[in-house]
């Protein structure tokens, strides 16, 4: 009981550092409390390795994001290996049109560019430094000592972050999982989602886009329910009996969960436990941009790479 209650706490610091919000994992075992001007954006395209794009400005500086792979691991004094870590991780760096990296501002342009990477890559630091990793190999080597006594088999504890990232001229929207076996009944799983806004170098809500964040979210909330509805019957249920009993209410919250952008439109991701049961999966919608766009602002259009015309 003493490492649930753990658990969840260290759960909820995790799923804090992502989700949307201006900022905003690690696993639930039960569900958790878990976590923009006007012209036409240059053509988006979904990575998994590096992007660059340029951001409109005067000395034509660009953004780079790069995957960089987080791996260590933890063993005991006879060797054995207890935890093992393997995160995935965005990284922003800037670059002059002539390629070469700015670590240093020379103009203000470049101050502001360096400040908008610094804020961006900040987030990923803070979230891989709140895993309570020495916590986690602590209770391996309590499980471990255990087992060995009981002549059982050890495995080590996996902890996994595996992130991708979709980005136009003024977005970069990161789309994570979180996977982690630590001797429960079974791994689990947690969707994250970090959006960020090149124009303004700051993370975002997905309402921050709407020129009425409360009539957005309630028109979210509406396909939400029917795409709810149409999932449950699929199995011949009807929604309560699928999902939890309150899923409405938990969809309302919408914005605090996995929120992402991509070519195609916006998607919400709840992880398992989160909406309905572990057997049930994680339980992920879909917004075409043609159900959401009418409720954009100008900014929150730009932002997108979308036009008045879409509206």
């Amino acid at each position: 009981m003493k490492r649930m209650i753990a658990l969840l706490l260290m759960m909820c610091t995790l799923t804090a550092c992502a989700s949307g919000a201006p900022e905003a994992a690690d696993p639930p075992e039960t569900p958790p409390a878990e976590t923009a001007p006007k012209e036409q954006a240059a053509a988006p395209e979904s990575i998994e390795g590096t992007a660059t794009f340029s951001q409109a400005a005067p000395e034509q500086l660009s953004y780079a994001v790069e995957l960089e792979t987080l791996a260590d691991s933890a063993k005991a004094e006879d060797g054995t290996e207890l935890a093992v870590r393997t995160y995935v991780l965005p990284r922003m760096s800037v670059e002059r049109e002539d390629g070469t990296a700015v670590t240093e501002a020379a103009t203000p342009e470049e101050e502001t560019a360096l400040a908008a990477a610094g804020t961006f890559n900040s987030q990923f630091e803070s979230w891989a430094a709140s895993d309570n990793f020495d916590e986690i190999t602590s209770w391996a080597e309590e499980e471990r000592v255990f087992r060995v006594e009981s002549g059982l088999a050890w495995h080590p504890y996996s902890l996994e972050l595996t992130c991708e990232v979709y980005q136009t001229d003024r977005l970069v929207s990161v789309r994570a999982e979180y996977y982690s076996n630590t001797g429960g009944a079974h791994p689990n799983t947690v969707l994250l989602a970090w959006n960020f806004d090149l124009t303004t170098g700051q993370f975002f809500a997905p309402e921050l886009l709407a020129s009425d964040g409360q009539a957005f979210s309630q028109a979210v909330l509406d396909v939400l329910l029917e795409q709810s509805r149409e999932t449950a019957a699929s199995y011949d249920l009807a929604p309560e009996e699928f999902f939890w009993a309150n899923y409405a209410e938990i969809l309302s919250g919408w914005s605090s969960y996995a929120v992402s952008f991509d070519e195609t439109g916006m998607t919400v991701g709840f992880s398992p436990y989160e909406l309905a049961s572990y057997a049930a999966g994680a339980q992920v919608y879909h917004l075409d941009y043609d159900q959401i766009a009418g409720y954009l602002s100008g900014h929150g259009l730009t932002v997108l790479g979308l036009s008045a015309g879409e509206k």
